[in-house]
């Protein structure tokens, strides 16, 4: 790869014509919201385990702002949010119309509303061009780093959550409640700091001693949450993007980590590795000698494909699942998982969903919603597609949080603060998909 200028510095757009500060610049708004999703949540609950964080309410202020923007006309709508958005409305609107319990599902509509409509047509409208672009990204790292080190500093402290009795999985700001919510976080600034480290050449050195040193920690952090579905998901997401970019690349990449693993396991670097190393082995058992977790995950998939064939075409309504669970479940699936901290203590969370994001769709919102979902995705990878650009570093990270999404979406589901970021990477991949960043 020949050394260029850096491919993602800020364009000569010109700011909105007499706004000033956040309005002239509104990718800050954005980036604020990013970094507000590392603020832990409270302890309030709204309705059936809803919760209010600090990421929801800085998503309603972008959605605020990028209504104002619009009515006042210094922004437009995009020609292909239509096609991307409208259909999974309309589903979602069905779905919930023809719920078993419309009460219960009018939460669930607003809180879908804002997660994959609301604030991803914000975020559009907000980020103008590659500057902003790069704030956001900027502000990706900066949660992804934050949440990193206190992770690490949990495990090497035990300070975590419980796993095997010992108190070392890594799970940042979020809490034992939110297991999973740190090694997402890190997983999207992990892929984010790929796609730049692929181009740290164009600085010299000490870039690249500098991204691939943040990778390090990064991916410290990931194998202390001993989240066994963000490894994978991650794994391929940054697969695809390293063949992307170059296949060479890609091959030494791979070499390299297959060694750093050979040596870490041969190794034996202490309890938090033996920890990683069992959690490992125990995702090639996972299909014939499950753990708990794992039957119950079957349980839940189970139950939510009994659920969509008993009602395929709209489901039984947004927020329904738990209460139809029980009916379809098996007599294995048990009552709860068991969470515990040193903060929070011991607890037990309902299984409020079948932890697959495609399940829940078809399970509450049958082939009307599954399909709307469907459209998001199709318009947002095809538009990827035809604006391909492998050496576009912010065409990478999109490429990559995409596949993560994606992957994980097969034995995962939304919840807890880590629902506003994911909204933000969805306006951020659709800003890139629709064409509206410009240089």
């Amino acid at each position: 790869m020949t050394a260029s200028a850096p491919p993602f510095a800020a364009g000569s757009a010109a700011p909105l014509a007499g706004g000033r500060g956040l309005v002239r610049r509104p990718g800050w708004l954005v980036a604020a919201g990013v970094v507000s999703v590392g603020v832990p949540p409270g302890s309030e609950v709204i309705g059936d385990g809803m919760q209010v964080t600090a990421g929801d309410v800085a998503g309603a202020v972008l959605v605020l702002v990028a209504t104002s923007l619009l009515v006042a006309g210094r922004v437009a709508m995009p020609r292909g949010a239509l096609l991307a958005f409208g259909p999974l409305v309309a589903g979602l609107g069905i779905s919930t119309v023809c719920s078993a319990d419309i009460a219960s599902s009018l939460p669930g509509f607003v809180r879908d509303m804002q997660i994959f409509v609301l604030v991803p047509l914000a975020v559009v409208l907000l980020v103008r061009d590659r500057r902003d672009f790069a704030i956001v990204c900027s502000a990706v790292l900066a949660l992804g780093f934050w949440e990193a080190g206190f992770g690490i500093w949990q495990s090497v402290t035990g300070n975590g959550a419980s796993m095997g009795g010992a108190y070392i999985r890594a799970v940042g700001t979020f809490g034992a409640g939110n297991v999973m919510g740190m090694s997402v976080v890190v997983g999207i600034a992990f892929l984010t700091l790929t796609a730049f480290a692929l181009f740290a050449r164009a600085w010299g050195v000490g870039a690249v001693v500098v991204a691939v040193g943040g990778l390090g920690v990064l991916g410290v952090a990931l194998a202390a949450s001993l989240s066994r579905g963000t490894w994978i998901a991650i794994g391929a997401a940054a697969v695809l993007v390293l063949v992307l970019f170059d296949r060479w690349t890609a091959v030494k990449v791979l070499a390299c980590c297959s060694l750093l693993l050979v040596l870490v396991v041969g190794g034996g670097f202490g309890g938090g590795a033996q920890a990683v190393v069992e959690r490992s082995k125990s995702m090639v058992g996972s299909i014939s000698d499950p753990d708990q977790s794992v039957d119950d995950r079957y349980s839940l998939w189970t139950a939510a494909i009994r659920i969509w064939e008993d009602n395929p075409g709209t489901g039984v309504g947004v927020k329904n699942f738990p209460a139809f669970r029980d009916a379809y479940a098996g007599i294995e699936l048990s009552s709860g998982s068991e969470t515990d901290d040193p903060v929070h203590g011991y607890a037990r969370q309902p299984l409020l969903s079948p932890h697959s994001e495609y399940l829940l769709f078809l399970s509450e919102q049958g082939v009307v919603g599954f399909a709307g979902f469907a459209a998001l995705v199709g318009v947002m990878v095809g538009g990827l597609w035809r604006r391909r650009d492998v050496r576009d570093p912010f065409w990478l990270v999109s490429v990559g949080l995409v596949a993560f999404l994606l992957v994980d979406f097969l034995y995962a589901d939304l919840g807890g603060a880590t629902c506003a970021l994911v909204a933000i990477m969805f306006g951020v991949v659709a800003s890139r998909a629709f064409g509206v960043v410009r240089e």
